[in-house]
């Protein structure tokens, strides 16, 4: 059984309280960790925004919040305790004229960790630092938290992080990309160094390809102001995809310090292989999502709710690539990435596909590869499909089998906390590990940002899918010339 153990007390200032991130997420991740013994009442959970709400409008604005994250009954005597450690001010944080001082008073004390979670636009992290700075809020014990993207190429990240290092020390940034703090995620580092089974195969010697998923159901309507500038590849291949490359790919590291975890991640990213104009197209995908269905329901495609200047829009919602890392222990192995918005299922994966036996004894079509199967969403959990002898007399028939860790089944007592609640604790302790250091932020936008500019250059294509689907058919071909397959967990395909 886990046991939660209690943070020592701190105050949290939440810039974007009534934003979607703080009242989906944030909000939510701390009540949990309060109704679990983990926040005790001398903390204090204190929300600024711009919006006009008095104590009862911010207070029920919480609750909801709350309950709408609840799985069952509603916790009233947890609620009423941890309404007590709320506070909310109505500041505009970039103003010069800003009164900070109810701010002031809300805080308990200068010896504790006093962290400031920057839930808002990546362009307000300088201002917000230099406000907090000026407005003599900040401690020795204060901490900043910075929501992904950091930046939108390489040269304003350069600026994002340059101007909030100006006030806070590398070592009080946490720069948060929730996937880090999923359990299959971490799982992958138990996995890797803690079962003498898998690491002596985790290299080009038996691995044959990797590939990772991370597709949605969701359109994007209503986030085009963000999204149109954005687009998949800026938005989830750059944060979430290469640090689950890093994590599957790094070398040991002597220790879990952050310091240590950051620098083989490193060594991961320059080693990637990027792109020119020769190569651009033959190993990348770029698409866009029309009309279609998800499930029974009609959905519009990307464009359709766009405005009249935005009806031209070349914003990739879908993106597919091939790479490689160039080292000793990977050479020659391909990584397959893709993402995109409305795709068939939900879900977050990684695909470790073994290579197949140097002979097969068994007859023509009847030997498939093993394959580890992590999946990080839905149903978190891992299986390793195994070749086993099908049940009956008089022939030999091999079916794939997987060997099968549900999270949901293993650890059903216990509901464990999610991404959020995980690396919120982890910021009060001042756990860096599972956080993005500065140059490593670096090199993910180099890599990104050669990436886009060979689209450019060869004014790659934009392709179309049709929604409910899983892209566009030029993506098969990515893996298709190889003779290999996307990983279709309906059907076990991927050869």
């Amino acid at each position: 059984m886990a046991e939660f153990v209690p943070v020592d007390p701190f105050d949290i200032v939440i810039f974007g309280v009534s934003g979607d991130l703080s009242r989906q997420k944030l909000l939510p991740a701390l009540f949990h960790r309060h109704c679990d013994g983990q926040i005790d009442e001398t903390c204090r959970i204190i929300g600024v925004a711009r919006s006009r709400m008095d104590d009862e409008v911010y207070l029920n604005m919480v609750r909801e919040s709350c309950q709408a994250a609840t799985d069952g009954d509603f916790p009233e005597d947890m609620w009423s305790g941890f309404a007590k450690l709320l506070r909310y001010h109505e500041i505009d944080a970039t103003s010069q004229q800003a009164d900070w001082q109810p701010v002031k008073e809300s805080f308990m004390g200068d010896d504790r960790p006093r962290i400031f979670y920057l839930a808002v636009g990546p362009r307000l992290y300088v201002p917000i630092c230099k406000a907090i700075d000026a407005a003599g809020l900040k401690t020795s014990l204060s901490r900043v938290v910075l929501e992904k993207p950091i930046g939108s190429d390489l040269e304003s990240a350069q600026s994002v992080n340059d101007g909030v290092e100006s006030v806070f020390d590398e070592n009080n940034i946490f720069r948060m990309d929730h996937y880090l703090g999923k359990e299959t995620v971490q799982n992958l580092l138990i996995l890797r160094f803690a079962n003498m089974l898998f690491e002596p195969l985790w290299s080009n010697q038996t691995i044959d390809h990797i590939q990772i998923t991370v597709a949605e159901t969701v359109g994007l309507e209503g986030r085009h102001d963000y999204y149109d500038k954005a687009g998949a590849v800026r938005d989830i291949m750059q944060n979430h995809l290469l640090q689950l490359l890093c994590l599957i790919a790094m070398e040991p590291p002597n220790s879990l310090d952050a310091e240590n975890v950051r620098a083989e991640k490193i060594k991961v990213l320059r080693a990637l292989k990027g792109f020119d104009a020769a190569t651009v197209n033959e190993n990348t995908v770029r698409a866009q999502y029309t009309r279609g269905h998800i499930g029974e329901a009609r959905v519009k495609g990307y464009r359709d709710p766009l405005p009249e200047e935005l009806q031209d829009s070349t914003t990739e919602t879908y993106a597919a690539i091939k790479t490689e890392i160039a080292n000793w222990r990977w050479a020659g192995v391909p990584f397959y990435l893709r993402t995109g918005k409305r795709m068939t299922s939900r879900r977050s994966e990684i695909v470790i596909q073994f290579k197949s036996t140097p002979h097969n004894v068994f007859g023509e079509g009847q030997n498939q590869p093993n394959r580890l199967v992590l999946r990080l969403q839905p149903d978190e959990g891992m299986r390793l499909f195994m070749q086993v002898k099908e049940p009956g007399p008089g022939h030999m028939t091999l079916r794939s089998i997987p060997l099968d860790l549900s999270y949901a089944r293993s650890f059903s007592t216990l509901k464990y906390p999610d991404a959020y609640e995980r690396l919120l604790m982890d910021v009060v302790r001042g756990n860096l590990a599972l956080f993005m250091g500065h140059e490593e932020v670096m090199a993910a936008w180099a890599w990104t940002d050669d990436l886009l500019s060979a689209w450019q250059e060869n004014d790659q294509k934009l392709e179309h899918y049709a929604a409910g689907t899983d892209g566009p058919l030029h993506a098969n071909l990515l893996l298709g010339r190889d003779g290999r397959a996307w990983w279709d967990d309906n059907n076990e395909a991927g050869a």
